[in-house]
Parts: structure tokens; C-alpha cells; sequence
């Protein structure tokens, strides 16, 4: 039973005045415990390069808090229920990069940036192909603090970079890997109208670990530059939830993309990619050379070439004879070089075509057709 307020405040009196009255002079005074002494820290010695190591240290400890302010959490109700990603901001105007496969069918979209501010967002460009939106927000000047855009094409395999992001909801949260590849195609958001996806291709493969959440963050060199934008991940494994777990492979959207791309879904809404109208192998193997009856592995042999469209319309023609693999026809132009730039595999002719061309320009194609080389010029289309 709780007692009485002034039950309790006289008995503490009462106990004090005792304790101040009345000091017991019989009883040995017992010794008082000496404080126990730690022992003496070893000194430190760090192995050769250790200063090294501790300059690397400091560099992501400052990358990260002149680039965090400028990451961002977006979060979105769909009718299909609640998800998240990430973003960073583009520019003053309030411009704010992500994945639009992060933002696909809101109803209602949210940006959190990191010092506290939340805000309602609005998607006003979207891009399948690349998987880039932009979405505008209206905040304070001073919340927005653009990153710097790097150079995608300078990167090489093996340099470091840093994945900044949301990943299952936790916010600024910093990771560190390579450049594993560059070059990389996926599959586009995009579709043909019997339901095939076109290509996505100049995307950048890294071992940072990037988890869903992710998805619309900067990847970043160690200057602090944006050479990419976290899209996917390539797994076998997966949480509790359901949902996919890091395995070291994920891919972003190259910076140069970025840069040909946002500036026109700000300004229009959409991107126009140029159109060859083909379907090539992803990588031509010895034996698939040797089944095609080809002079060489590597290029970009043709199965399939659209009715109609700019390659066709150049002459352009696809296998049609069978071969010892099911499925596979032989006969199909082989492309080597498209305006002089060898073309080892399909992805090299995307990831030219998505960065350095448009609908309506003319490149020059070099094929090899029954082992003989040709040039084809063709001018493109756009996706339709």
C-alpha cells in the first residue's frame, strides 16, 4: 500500500536528524577501499602504412558529411501499400534525382532529408529506360545542396567507391566497395508492344553493399563526385520478408546518363532513346561462333531485326538458318564497330547508343555477313 506523502517526509527527517546527532565512537573505524588503478594503455603501433590507412579513414569521414546533406529518403504510398528509396538533390530549384521504379504509381510521396525536414514530393519526369525520375520539392534554399556530377566514363575497375542511401529504412546509412565492371546491360522498365523489355545499357557493376531501400542513391567516387545512381541487385538469396539480400553484385545507372537525361525530363517530362530495332546475342561465345559459322567470338550477332524499323530499313538482316543448337539460326549480320568503336559484346552497342546518340542521327555500322565485312549506315529511330 502506497503510503501518505507526510508519512514519508517525516521519517526521512527523522533518520537525518539521527545521523547528524549521534556519531557511535565504540565501533572500529573500517578502512576505507583505495580506488582501483587501470593499467597502463599499450601504445599503438601500427603496421607499415598505418598512416595510410588513418588518411583513408578521414577521407570517408568528411566525404560522408559533405555529401549526406545532399542524400535523401523518399517514401511512397502506392495502392499496392508502402515502400521507400533514396535520392539526392540535382540542383537549387528543388530538383531531386531517384529511381522510377522507386516512385512508380504513388499516391502519395514523401522526401526526407537528413536534417529532420520531411516534405510531400511530386514526380514531374519520368524515364524507363535508365529507371530516372525526378521529383520536385519545395524546401528551403538552404536544405538543398546539390552534389557534385562526376565522370562516368573515367572510372576504372578496381577504384573505390561509396554507396550513400536508405537501405530497409535506415536512413544515411554509408557503404564501401569497387568498381567490379563497367558496361553492363539489364533489362528496361520499358516494353515492346508484344510485351519484350528493351535494353538498359552503360550501367556500372560494384561490390558496395546495396540493399532494397537503396534504389535512386548516389554512388560516388572519393571525391565526393556522383558517378552513378544504385538501381538493382543480383541475388539468390533473400530476408525473412522476402525481400532480396546483398550478395556483392549490384548495378547502377552511369552519371552520363544521368547528365544527358534529368536536364530533359525537368524541362519535358520524358526522354526520347534512338531506336536501332534489333536483338542480338548478349555475348558470343566460341561455340556459338562455331555453330553460326562465324569468323570471329565476339560482336554483336543479330537474331532478330524489327519489321520496319532503321535497321531493316538499311538492310540489315537476322539468321535464319538452323544450326546445331536449338533455337539458334545461322546466316545473321555480326556487328563489329558502330562509327569506328569496336563492339565486343551487345551491351557495348547499347551502352554507345544510350550515351552518345539521339533519335535521328546516322551511325555507321561495320558487319561482318557470310564472313565479309561491310559498312551499313543507318539513321536512327526513337524507342517507340
Amino acid at each position: 500500500m502506497k503510503k501518505p506523502l507526510s508519512l514519508v517526509v517525516i521519517g526521512v527527517l527523522f533518520t537525518t536528524m539521527l545521523a547528524c546527532q549521534f556519531t557511535p565512537t565504540s565501533l572500529p573505524q573500517l578502512p576505507v577501499a583505495a580506488a582501483p588503478t587501470l593499467p597502463p594503455s599499450p601504445t599503438l603501433v601500427l603496421p607499415q602504412g598505418g598512416d595510410t590507412l588513418l588518411q583513408n579513414q578521414d577521407l570517408l569521414v568528411n566525404l560522408f558529411k559533405q555529401v549526406n546533406p545532399g542524400v535523401v529518403a523518399v517514401r511512397v504510398i502506392t495502392d499496392q501499400g508502402g515502400g521507400e528509396g533514396s535520392g539526392f538533390v540535382f540542383d537549387t530549384q528543388g530538383d531531386i534525382v531517384t529511381n522510377y521504379h522507386v516512385v512508380e504509381n504513388n499516391t502519395s510521396l514523401e522526401v526526407d532529408f537528413p536534417s529532420g525536414t520531411k516534405v510531400h514530393g511530386k514526380v514531374i519526369g519520368s524515364d524507363l529506360d535508365s529507371d530516372i525520375a525526378i521529383v520536385k520539392v519545395d524546401v528551403p534554399a538552404s536544405e538543398l545542396k546539390p552534389l557534385p556530377l562526376g565522370d562516368s566514363d573515367q572510372l576504372q575497375v578496381g577504384e573505390m567507391v561509396v554507396a550513400i542511401g536508405n537501405p530497409f529504412g535506415f536512413s544515411s546509412t554509408m557503404t564501401m566497395g569497387i568498381v567490379s565492371a563497367k558496361g553492363r546491360n539489364l533489362e528496361s522498365i520499358r516494353q515492346t508492344a508484344d510485351g519484350r523489355s528493351f535494353s538498359a545499357g552503360d550501367l556500372i557493376q560494384t561490390d558496395a553493399a546495396v540493399n532494397p531501400g537503396n534504389s535512386g542513391g548516389p554512388l560516388l567516387n572519393m571525391k565526393g563526385e556522383v558517378v552513378g545512381v544504385n538501381r538493382a541487385i543480383q541475388t539468390a538469396a533473400t530476408a525473412t520478408s522476402g525481400e532480396p539480400v546483398n550478395s556483392g553484385i549490384s548495378f547502377a545507372v552511369s552519371v552520363n546518363i544521368v547528365k544527358k537525361v534529368a536536364p530533359v525530363l525537368i524541362s519535358k517530362g520524358s526522354y526520347d532513346y534512338p531506336y536501332l530495332g534489333v536483338s542480338a546475342l548478349d555475348e558470343v561465345t566460341l561455340m556459338l561462333a562455331e555453330a553460326l559459322n562465324l569468323p570471329q567470338p565476339r560482336g554483336a550477332y543479330l537474331v532478330e531485326v524489327v519489321t520496319g524499323g532503321p535497321a531493316d530499313q538499311a538492310g540489315l538482316i537476322a539468321g535464319t538458318r538452323d544450326t546445331s543448337i536449338t533455337g539458334l539460326k545461322a546466316g545473321g549480320d555480326l556487328i563489329t564497330a558502330i562509327d569506328g568503336q569496336p563492339i565486343n559484346v551487345y551491351a557495348d552497342l547499347i551502352g554507345y547508343l544510350m550515351t552518345k546518340k539521339s533519335p535521328g542521327d546516322k551511325v555507321d555500322l561495320t558487319i561482318l555477313r557470310d564472313g565479309k565485312e561491310m559498312h551499313v549506315t543507318v539513321t536512327l529511330g526513337k524507342r517507340p
